[in-house]
C-alpha cells in the first residue's frame, strides 16, 4: 500500500483561530493556560482533519506559537544573554520577547531580526549565536506534542528544523562562523532523536532546505559530519527523513544521497525534472517521499502528470519505499476549500486548499495501488483542469496586445538621478533629513469594525465614505502636529497592501478565508491571479487628492508595486510569471500618472518582496531580476523629473542584489534596519548607492517605543557613511498594526531625533 503523508500543516487555523489566541494572550485577556488550551485545541483538530483527508502519518512539531526558527532556537537554549534572566522566570514571556521585544517594568529588549523563509512571504526570527556558543535542550516540545498526538490514538512523525539549515539560517553576533558550533550542537539533537525513539517515534523528519541552494565546501562537508553522528547507531533513534524542498538538488544530490539516513524528500513541483537523477543516486532500501502537490500554491494539481511521476518512482522504489507528499509544508496554503463561500463555483473548482491537496495525494496513492475509486476522483480533476483551461475569463486580447506593443523606452525616467533630484528640491523644498513615515497608520477596532459593516450592507457607501475622510483628517492633522515633512494620508480604506489593490483589477479574485501566516499572529489573505490583469478605473486617486487638500505639505501617493502584487498572491500557473508581472507593472502605470496629474508630487511603489522572489539558485538570478526591475521601471518611469518616486523594502539582505536595486532608479528608497542596528545599510555603503535613503530608525513589529535617544543613535551610524542630503528619516514600515498612542510617541522622538541632527548640521556648516 502507497502511503500519504504531510510535511507540516497550517497552524493558524481555518479562522485565524491561533492568531485570536494570541492577541489574548499579549492584551492580558488570557493566560498562559488558556493560550496553551487553544493551541492544543487546534493542533487536535488539525491532527484529525489530516487523517480524515486521506494522509496515514501526519507530522507533528510543524506547530508553533510563532515561528519554527524560534521554537529551534529556544529547544536548543540558543537564547540571547539578554533573554536569559527573564526565560529563567517566565520562559513563554522571553519567548515572545525574542520575536517581539519587550518593554514592562524597566525590562526593555529588542526583539530578534526577522526575514524570508527562502522565496515565500513567511518571515523568520533570525538566532542570534556566537563563537563558544553552549547548547542543550531545553523543554520538551516535540516530545509533548509526539504524546498529545499520540494520546488521540494518532501516530505521528515529529519534524525538526536539521542541524545545518539551522545554523545557516542563524547569524553569529562576533563575525564567527556559525558551522564551528556544529560539534557542540549535535549533541543535543542526538539525545532529543533517543528521547523520541524511547517515546514511540519510529521517524523523524529533518528539515534540510539548504540542500537545493549553492553550497560551499564548508558547508557540504557539515552535512558530511552532521549525519555522520545523526545517523550513526540506528538502533539507538528513529529512521531519519531528510526533507528538502523549493527547488532541485542539482549538484547537492550526491551529498543529499549519500548521507545516512533512512529516506528523502525532494520537491518534484518545483523541479520534477530531478526525480530521474534522485532515483538513480538513492540507494536501494531508502524510502522516497515524493512531493507532487503543491504546497506553495492553491491551484488544483493536474493529476494525470503527477500519476506518471509516483508511477515511475514506484517502478523504481516499490509500493513500500514511496510516500507522497506535498512538495513543502502546507504553511503556505489555506486550510479547507469547503470553508470557502465567497467564490464563485466556476473558479472554486479549480483549486484546491491544505484539506484538498491531501485529498488528491490519497486519490493518486488509490490510482497506484489499483483502487477503482480513485477513477471519480482522477475524472473530476480532468474536468475540472480542462474547463479552466476553456474559460472566457482567463484570457484578455487587450491586455496581450498592450503587454506586446512595450519598448525599451517605457522602462526609463526622462532625467537622469542627478537632473530629476534638482528639479524635485525645487518642487519640493524639503528640509535636510526630511521625515516621513512609511504609509499606513493605526488600523484601530473602529476602523475594522466600519470595514466590515460596510461590506455586511450594515454601512452605507457615502456613511462609510464620511467615516474615512474623518479618519484621514485626523492622520493628516497629527502629522502636521507632529512635525513630519511629507505626510501620507494613513490608508484608512485599505485592508491590505495587496488584496485593496486587486480588488480593484480585472484578473483578480478573493477568497473569505484563505488565511496564511505571515509571520506570528500576522495573516494575509493573498489574491488569486487567475486571468490576464488590468485597470478598468483609478485606485487610489480619491483619496490621496482629497488628503492632500488638506495640507500645504507634500502627500505621498502610496502604491504596491508589481513585483510585490506577484509575490504576495496566489499567482496563476499557466503563463510564465515574468508576464503577469508586466500586466501587473502596466495597470500601475496608469495609476502612477492619474496620481501625478491629480498633484501628487511624491509616489511612493513599495517593492519589499522583490528581494524575496529571487531563485534559490545563485545561475537563475539575472534573468529574475532583470524582469523584476523592468516591471518596477515600467510602473514609475511615465512622470515627469519633478514627481519624487519613493520605494521601500524591508527585511531583506541586499548585498548580493545592489546592483539591480540602484537600477530600479528609485528616487528615495526606504528599508527596514532598526532591528539589525542599521547593518542592512552596509550593502548601500560599499556599492555607494547614489540616491536618497530612508534607513529604518524604529522598529513597527515591537510594541516597544524607541526614545529620541536611540534613533539618535541610529541615524549618527547612517551618517558615518551617508551623506546627510542622501538621509531621510521615517519608521521601518508602515504603522497599521499599532496603537495611536505608541505611534504618536514613537513618532515625537523620530522627529525630534531628524532636528537634533539638522541643528547639529546646521552648527558645523557656519563654524
Amino acid at each position: 500500500m502507497t502511503t500519504v503523508t504531510n510535511l507540516g500543516f497550517p497552524r493558524i487555523g481555518a479562522k485565524r483561530e491561533l492568531k485570536r489566541a494570541l492577541e489574548r494572550h499579549w492584551s492580558g485577556e488570557d493566560d498562559i493556560a488558556t493560550l496553551q488550551a487553544s493551541a492544543a485545541a487546534l493542533r487536535a483538530r488539525h491532527w484529525k482533519l489530516q487523517i480524515e483527508a486521506g494522509v496515514d502519518v501526519p507530522p507533528s512539531n510543524d506547530f508553533s506559537l510563532y515561528d519554527q526558527v524560534l521554537d529551534t532556537a529556544f529547544l536548543f537554549d540558543a537564547l540571547p544573554a539578554r533573554y536569559r534572566a527573564l526565560a529563567e522566570h517566565e520562559p513563554l514571556a522571553a519567548y515572545f520577547a525574542m520575536a517581539r521585544g519587550l518593554q514592562r517594568d524597566g525590562i526593555d529588549l529588542h526583539a530578534l531580526e526577522m526575514t524570508k523563509w527562502f522565496d515565500t512571504n513567511y518571515h523568520y526570527l533570525v538566532p542570534e549565536l556566537q563563537a563558544g556558543q553552549a547548547f542543550a535542550l531545553r523543554g520538551d516540545k516535540p516530545l509533548a506534542e509526539f504524546r498529545e498526538a499520540k494520546a488521540l490514538g494518532i501516530h505521528t512523525r515529529p519534524v525538526l528544523l536539521g542541524p545545518v539549515s539551522f545554523l545557516l539560517l542563524s547569524k553569529t553576533t562576533d563575525g564567527s562562523a556559525a558551522l564551528e558550533l556544529l560539534d557542540a550542537l549535535l549533541p543535543s539533537y542526538v539525545d532529543l532523536l533517543a528521547q523520541l525513539a524511547a517515546a514511540g517515534a519510529d521517524w523523524v523528519q529533518l528539515d534540510e532546505p539548504l540542500l537545493v541552494q549553492d553550497l560551499d565546501a564548508g558547508a557540504r562537508s557539515a552535512f558530511e559530519r552532521a549525519y555522520g553522528v545523526l545517523g550513526g547507531n540506528a538502533a539507538a533513534r528513529p529512521k531519519l527523513l531528510l526533507a528538502t524542498y523549493f527547488g532541485a538538488l542539482d549538484d547537492n544530490l550526491s551529498l543529499a544521497a549519500a548521507l545516512p539516513v533512512d529516506g528523502l524528500h525532494v520537491d518534484l513541483v518545483r523541479a520534477p525534472e530531478q526525480l530521474d537523477a534522485v532515483l538513480q543516486a538513492l540507494p536501494a532500501g531508502r524510502v522516497l517521499s515524493a512531493g507532487l502537490v503543491n504546497g506553495r500554491n492553491i491551484w488544483r494539481t493536474q493529476l494525470d502528470n503527477a500519476l506518471i511521476l509516483a508511477r515511475y518512482a514506484q517502478t523504481d522504489r516499490g509500493a513500500d519505499l514511496l510516500w507522497l507528499a506535498p512538495s513543502c509544508s502546507l504553511l503556505h496554503t489555506p486550510v479547507d476549500l469547503t470553508l470557502e463561500k465567497k467564490l464563485d463555483d466556476e473558479l472554486r473548482s479549480w483549486l484546491a486548499f491544505s484539506r484538498q491537496k491531501l485529498e488528491e495525494l490519497r486519490v493518486l496513492a488509490d490510482a497506484l495501488d489499483g483502487k477503482p475509486s480513485a477513477d471519480a476522483g482522477l475524472g473530476a480533476n480532468r474536468e475540472a483542469l480542462e474547463a479552466r483551461r476553456r474559460s472566457p475569463r482567463v484570457h484578455d486580447p487587450a491586455v496581450a496586445a498592450r503587454l506586446a506593443s512595450l519598448s525599451a523606452a517605457d522602462a526609463r525616467r526622462h532625467g537622469s538621478y542627478p537632473q530629476r533630484r534638482l528639479a524635485q528640491h525645487a518642487a519640493l523644498q524639503l528640509p535636510l533629513l526630511p521625515t516621513t513615515t512609511i504609509g499606513s497608520f493605526p488600523q484601530t477596532l473602529d476602523v475594522r469594525e466600519a470595514r466590515a459593516r460596510h461590506k455586511s450592507g450594515k454601512l452605507s457607501l457615502g456613511d462609510y465614505e464620511a467615516f474615512l475622510e474623518q479618519q484621514t483628517a485626523h492622520c493628516v492633522r497629527v502629522q502636521e502636529e507632529l512635525g513630519l515633512d511629507v505626510l501620507v494620508h494613513g490608508e484608512f480604506e485599505r485592508n491590505d497592501m495587496v488584496e485593496y489593490f486587486g480588488e480593484q483589477l480585472e484578473g483578480f479574485a478573493f477568497t473569505g478565508n484563505g488565511w496564511v501566516q505571515s509571520y506570528g499572529s500576522r495573516c494575509v489573505k493573498p489574491p488569486v491571479i487567475f486571468g490576464d490583469v488590468s485597470r478598468p478605473r483609478p485606485m487610489t486617486v480619491r483619496w490621496s487628492q482629497y488628503a492632500q487638500s488638506l495640507t500645504r505639505k507634500p502627500m505621498k501617493g502610496m502604491l504596491t508595486g508589481p513585483v510585490t502584487v506577484l509575490q504576495w498572491s496566489f499567482v496563476r500557473d499557466d503563463q510564465e510569471r515574468d508576464a503577469t508581472c508586466r500586466q501587473i507593472a502596466l495597470a500601475l502605470r496608469d495609476e502612477v500618472n492619474d496620481l501625478e496629474a491629480a498633484g501628487i508630487g511624491v509616489i511612493q511603489v513599495d517593492e519589499p518582496a522583490i528581494r524575496e522572489g529571487l531563485p534559490l539558485r545563485r545561475a537563475q538570478w539575472r534573468s529574475y531580476l532583470d524582469w523584476a526591475v523592468e516591471s518596477f521601471r515600467i510602473s514609475t518611469s511615465g512622470v515627469r523629473d519633478a514627481t519624487q518616486i519613493h520605494t521601500h523594502m524591508c527585511y531583506s539582505e541586499f548585498n548580493d542584489i545592489i546592483h539591480s536595486v540602484a537600477a530600479m532608479d528609485a528616487d528615495v528608497i526606504s528599508i527596514e534596519t532598526s532591528r539589525s542596528r542599521m547593518e542592512l545599510l552596509d550593502a548601500f555603503v560599499r556599492f555607494n548607492y547614489p540616491n536618497e535613503i530612508g534607513p529604518g530608525v524604529y522598529d513597527i513589529h515591537s510594541p516597544r517605543v524607541p526614545d529620541k535617544v536611540e534613533m539618535v543613535d541610529l541615524l549618527r551610524k547612517a551618517l558615518a557613511v551617508l551623506k546627510p542630503e542622501q538621509l531621510w528619516v521615517n519608521p521601518d514600515c508602515g504603522l497599521k498594526t499599532r496603537g495611536w498612542p505608541e505611534t504618536r510617541a514613537a513618532l515625537q522622538a523620530l522627529v525630534a531625533a531628524a532636528a537634533e541632527l539638522r541643528a547639529e548640521h546646521a552648527e558645523a556648516s557656519v563654524a
